[in-house]
């Protein structure tokens, strides 16, 4: 049996409880000083350095007539992918984009603050917006389903995707069908720090993008990191966590298949059983050798490095009020409330991105299209940030109207601030001055 990470939390002191709160990317210096190359490189040279950089980082048999998805290849990569993925693909991406319609805001509102003078938003799309599919640990067309749909929804009127190129130059061929599904036809054969450097300041192939959105490794986590002053990096978003937080109505073995869910993703994932209850823990750690048997050996080996690792496990707590308060420290990106009455604890716990309430709602069902976005802040960050959606591809303006019969008394408080303030020109612009003018 591979060794479970086991934590009772009554045994910890403050410094082994604040690692548990640790993730794989929490120091990303030696990231930084690698990546700092890799984007001067395609800065300087383009798509010379994006065909150098994917045969190098990627093995892929890339050049530069390849950097870009054919229509061909968008056309073929259906007859590839099997009726059953393709069904599986439009059903989520049905779900995900009537999700983010109901979601998406009103294009405008005004309202009437003080009798004559009104205030209020205005909506309207970023013009670009580059999204990341990672790959190097499998395909994810359903992060393309995450990414695209609510951009499209949004109205972003250029959308370009990434994704790292296979060995023989090919993009994931369920990635392409769900990028047309979903209305994205431009897609990258580039991957990882490059693909960052790219979309913030083009080639000769690639146009520079506003914004990017999408979950990657240290790597690009990186990248964006450094490259935030020239491109939006959207919401923190690296490798994979979750938190299986489960109560004393349900099987332990229920929590410990759910808890491999996000741990397979990758040996840097961070995955968490939490649970007061001795039983459910000691069931858990008895269920898991039987799932690993029903896994593939890749997936194995990924998920038990975590889950023996110092980014997972389980952990016992002494009480469910304890459980709830190292849920809201370590701030999830994923939490599954596991719970025949999870509406219990639903109150409890305030900072998680993703909240999945009851054992038939697992991270497998929200991952592939229950509607609400799987794209969520990583690293703690859900504590200031939410999961990825419309008003992302979106820029708020506000709107102000002052009427003729109500900006006297407006000017008058205006004057009286700015004098105060010692402002003059915002003084002179509501003092006589403006009013010759308003009367002439």
């Amino acid at each position: 049996m591979t060794n479970v990470s086991f934590h009772e939390l009554v045994k910890l002191d403050a410094a082994a409880r604040a690692a548990l709160l640790r993730r794989s990317e929490t120091d990303l210096s030696g990231f930084i000083e690698k990546v700092k190359p890799i984007i001067d490189a395609v800065r300087t040279e383009g798509d010379v350095a994006l065909v150098r950089l994917g045969r190098e980082l990627d093995k892929a048999n890339l050049d530069h007539d390849r950097l870009k998805a054919t229509k061909a290849e968008f056309d073929a990569a259906f007859d590839m992918v099997e009726k059953d993925v393709i069904e599986a693909i439009q059903f989520g991406i049905d779900n995900i984009r009537h999700f983010h319609e109901e979601q998406k805001p009103e294009a405008m509102w005004l309202k009437e603050m003080h009798p004559g003078a009104y205030a209020g938003d205005r909506f309207t799309p970023i013009k670009s917006v580059a999204l990341y599919i990672p790959r190097g640990k499998g395909a994810f067309p359903s992060v393309t389903m995450m990414t695209a749909v609510p951009a499209v929804v949004a109205g972003v009127p250029e959308i370009a995707i990434f994704t790292p190129p296979a060995p023989d130059g090919t993009v994931d061929a369920a990635t392409l069908v769900a990028a047309r599904l979903a209305g994205v036809e431009t897609v990258y054969k580039c991957g990882g720090a490059q693909a960052v450097a790219a979309a913030a300041y083009g080639t000769e192939t690639i146009k520079p993008a506003l914004k990017i959105v999408g979950p990657g490794s240290p790597w690009v986590v990186a990248a964006k990191r450094l490259l935030a002053g020239v491109i939006d990096p959207g919401l923190p978003a690296g490798p994979s966590e979750a938190v299986i937080f489960a109560d004393d109505t349900v099987h332990g073995g229920l929590a410990a298949l759910d808890l491999l869910v996000e741990a397979e993703h990758g040996p840097d994932s961070s995955a968490y059983l939490v649970t007061h209850s001795r039983r459910v823990a000691d069931e858990a750690l008895e269920a898991l050798p039987g799932h690993w048997a029903r896994m593939t050996e890749q997936r194995v080996q990924f998920s038990s490095a975590v889950l023996g690792g110092k980014c997972g496990g389980i952990v016992l707590t002494p009480s469910v009020e304890e459980s709830y308060r190292f849920v809201n420290d370590y701030a999830p990106e994923h939490l599954e409330i596991l719970s025949t009455d999870p509406f219990a604890h639903l109150g409890h716990i305030t900072e998680a991105s993703e909240i999945l309430m009851g054992p038939h709602t697992p991270v497998s069902i929200g991952n592939f299209g229950l509607g609400p976005n799987a794209v969520l802040p990583t690293s703690r960050w859900a504590r200031t940030f939410g999961p990825l959606s419309v008003t992302d591809f979106v820029k708020r303006s506000s709107i102000g109207y002052v009427t003729a019969s109500a900006y006297p008394e407006f000017a008058k408080h205006a004057r009286t601030l700015a004098r105060y303030e010692g402002f003059s020109s915002h003084e002179n612009a509501v003092s006589d001055v403006r009013n010759a003018y308003l009367r002439a």
